[in-house]
């Protein structure tokens, strides 16, 4: 058995980075194997069988052997592989699901889940933040090495992450200019690092985009690397938009100053969650004061990690 470690996913960005996180943090070279399932399949998932096009012995199978020692998924469309690959490697793999399988959790050793998933069991651990790509080490190492173009901004700066349209949140003609007038009067005082989403409104990234190419401010055109942990290590404050409770998560690791945006539209977990981060003085209502209070810095990741690794030292002392 190979003794490292596969990212199974349905190749989502944020599932993808999920999954990156918790493997750096567990210190196991991985690679990433992307599912496929077709359409008529789909349906069927995440309680179905995986797609015959994709056993172990077909070409290019995501589940083709040698099996590695842990495997990490998420999505709903990962599950029936996770529980394929698990059967396949005779139970060696330690196989670990991350958010809310909506299956028993049997079919894996481990899950994790946030919080306001509300779920439980004994193989399951839930944090309020999610894992994500961004530890100490790696904020520390870009605030040492700032790229040219932020080191030359001047000081105070604000990152600005700004998600899109979702199935619970809607980003209206009233909210798109609440939130770049809010973003042109922050302009006044901080310098603006903007990154936008794929589900960014495309009326909303032109303002963004011309926000940022105003003197003084940033805004990364989606060509090249995200730089977001750039943007997060080197501000002073953070704006966000809170349909993304990941976004919100990463932002919370710097110990940095947190104000949220909300778009049309309401999710109750998503509302548990940003309530919960505004009573602990991390979230603050944007637009509104530029107070800049610091907090611990609040990371899972480091934490989930750990509880992975001594659940796989567990299983292999009973085993």
């Amino acid at each position: 058995m190979s003794q490292n470690l596969w990212v199974l996913t349905d190749g989502k960005i944020g599932d993808v980075a999920q999954c990156i996180g918790v493997a750096d943090a567990l210190g196991l070279p991985y690679e990433i194997r992307i599912v496929t399932p077709r359409k008529l399949f789909t349906y069927a998932m995440p309680w179905g069988p995986i797609d015959p096009k994709d056993a172990p012995h077909k070409p290019e199978s995501p589940l083709a052997p040698p099996y590695p020692a842990v495997a990490i998924a998420s999505g709903r469309r990962a599950v029936p592989y996770l529980r394929a690959l698990k059967r396949l490697s005779k139970g060696k793999t330690f196989t670990v699901f991350l958010k809310d399988p909506k299956i028993n959790s049997k079919f894996a050793d481990f899950i994790w889940a946030p919080e306001h998933d509300s779920i439980s069991g004994k193989n399951i651990l839930t944090t309020l933040t999610a894992p994500h790509r961004f530890s100490a080490q790696k904020l520390s190492e870009a605030r040492e090495t700032p790229l040219d173009e932020i080191a030359s901004l001047p000081k105070p700066k604000a990152a600005v992450l700004v998600g899109g349209n979702s199935r619970h949140h809607t980003f209206t003609p009233d909210n798109i200019n609440t939130l770049v007038t809010a973003l042109k009067s922050l302009s006044h005082s901080h310098s603006l690092m903007i990154t936008c989403s794929r589900r960014t409104p495309r009326e909303l990234s032109r303002e963004l985009y011309d926000l940022g190419g105003a003197h003084g401010n940033l805004f990364w055109n989606g060509k090249g690397e995200n730089p977001i942990i750039q943007y997060l290590a080197n501000a002073e404050i953070i704006v966000v938009t809170t349909d993304s409770t990941n976004m919100v998560g990463e932002a919370a690791a710097t110990g940095k100053p947190i104000y949220g945006f909300r778009p049309t539209g309401a999710h109750k977990k998503f509302d548990r969650f940003l309530s919960k981060m505004e009573d602990l003085g991390v979230l603050h209502p944007f637009p509104g004061d530029i107070l800049a209070p610091t907090y611990e810095p609040i990371d899972a990741t480091p934490d989930i990690a750990d509880a992975i690794s001594k659940a796989i030292e567990q299983k292999q002392a009973s085993g």
